[in-house]
């Protein structure tokens, strides 16, 4: 094929992302609205992106995933998407009777200038004294953020619009992040060991990981009542996963200022000491110490890190995905002497190598890369020779062109099954990830052996 080149001063100032190392921002918001229960995501926007949108959550969760969208049209486009924003938003809440309808803008709204805030408020006013759904916007252009800035700008939003007052209750709220179904689920289990009631946003838990239909359901069964939703300003306190999230400006924070909900920041329980910090926060708001059956869940992960030491210590590790993954994982790393020498996210917080450097005196050799694509990502991983990758399928080819495992975390996980029941979270899940990790080099070491040998 032929191309022209790029004139001199182009290619001096040529920037582009290349197999960018993360998805759109969008998605974490429709990810966020599928937890909430009787709730459906309307994109207004095209209808290739609930598409693209879709593909990825199907491919990754394996459940069916209903997107709806406002359709822009070539007209939308140039007078303003009003006009389909009404329609689409009416057809949904005829076809669905939905609880909620989370409303995420995408690029092509966002550039116009469309004014959502305007629309919702003439769509109210259009029909007053109608029982409404509850009606929650974000804004989630994707040139402004990867998925895991969306699913964060979406928590907020609901939480801006659902949470109220009065006098506090015994329950807490949890904010976990973007985890997977096997985690939360987790995480309900632990809350229930601890006496506590909670409200998890989001829980796609069974949304996402459920049983087999005998009809399809176009709402599924499952995830946080909005009931439980307005209650989240009388909790006693909020556990807010994620070490770049500002802290001033998270759905926690706004909690805090608005209601005096005591906000916990904790970094993702991945990892004894992480794990550690989670349960202390957790004994401290029942009152009451951890239980046998966890301690003896750190007792048997402690023992795990015993056996499997001599296999990880010393390897060299690349790790990628959502910034707060990342930290957690490198900080996780750390603590079984695997070194991440390199570790990058298409986020651009700006909070990224500050948080690993809070991991301790192993952080100083750790080079991080935010806003990076997968492009950069093999160049920079190509030089510091890695033993393993840890992050998304996303990076399979440069496993391949690099020839070293891949351990699959984070999202998107669609080139194996089962990646809503990666189990990350807590002793149990760190667990899990441990030997998945050493089993992976020894898999690889008996692969490149000419014998093939057993002997360990």
């Amino acid at each position: 094929m032929f191309e022209l080149p790029l004139a001199p001063e182009q290619s001096a100032s040529f920037t582009a992302t290349r197999n960018a190392c993360n998805t759109c921002t969008p998605l974490g918001a429709c990810l966020v609205f599928r937890g909430i229960e009787g709730a459906i995501p309307l994109l207004h926007g095209s209808q290739g992106c609930s598409t693209y949108i879709r593909r990825y959550l199907i491919g990754h969760f394996r459940e069916p995933v209903d997107i709806a969208s406002s359709n822009f049209s070539e007209s939308a486009a140039v007078y303003g998407g009003g006009t389909v924003f009404r329609t689409g938003l009416e057809n949904v809440i005829r076809q669905y009777a939905p609880a909620l309808v989370g409303i995420a803008t995408t690029c092509l709204s966002e550039t116009i200038g469309d004014d959502v805030r305007l629309y919702l408020h003439e769509f109210r006013r259009a029909h007053e004294g109608q029982t409404l759904p509850e009606l929650v916007h974000v804004s989630t252009p994707s040139y402004s953020g990867t998925h895991a800035e969306g699913f964060h700008a979406a928590v907020k939003a609901v939480v801006a619009a659902l949470a109220e007052g009065g006098p506090a209750g015994g329950h807490v709220n949890v904010l976990p992040g973007m985890v997977s179904p096997a985690d939360l689920r987790y995480l309900k289990e632990v809350l229930a060991d601890f006496g506590l009631a909670g409200t998890l946003l989001p829980d796609y838990a069974d949304p996402l990981d459920g049983a087999t239909w005998d009809e399809y359901q176009r709402l599924p069964a499952g995830g946080t009542p909005v009931a439980a939703l307005r209650g989240m300003g009388r909790a006693a306190a909020t556990l807010e996963f994620g070490a770049t999230l500002d802290p001033g400006q998270s759905a926690a924070a706004l909690l805090q200022q608005r209601f005096g909900v005591r906000r916990h920041g904790l970094n993702l329980p991945i990892g004894v000491r992480a794990s550690d910090a989670f349960f202390e926060v957790l004994a401290g708001c029942a009152g009451r110490p951890v239980s046998d059956k966890h301690r003896a869940e750190r007792g048997r992960l402690v023992d795990a890190y015993i056996d499997g030491h001599k296999y990880l210590f010393g390897k060299r590790a690349v790790v990628y995905g959502e910034e707060d993954l990342v930290v957690a994982l490198a900080s996780f790393l750390g603590e079984v002497g695997v070194r991440p020498v390199l570790c990058a996210s298409g986020g651009r917080s700006g909070r990224l190598a500050a948080a690993l450097q809070l991991l301790g005196p192993e952080a100083a050799a750790i080079t991080a890369r935010e806003g990076t694509d997968f492009m950069e990502l093999e160049e920079a991983a190509a030089a510091v020779r890695p033993d393993l990758l840890i992050g998304s399928s996303k990076g399979y080819p440069l496993a391949r062109k690099l020839s070293v495992p891949l351990v699959r975390v984070g999202f998107p996980i669609h080139d194996r099954v089962g990646a809503a029941r990666v189990h990350h979270l807590g002793y149990r899940g760190t667990h899990e990830l441990f030997d998945r990790i050493v089993n992976t080099l020894i898999a690889a070491q008996q692969d490149g052996d000419p014998t093939g040998y057993m002997n360990f």
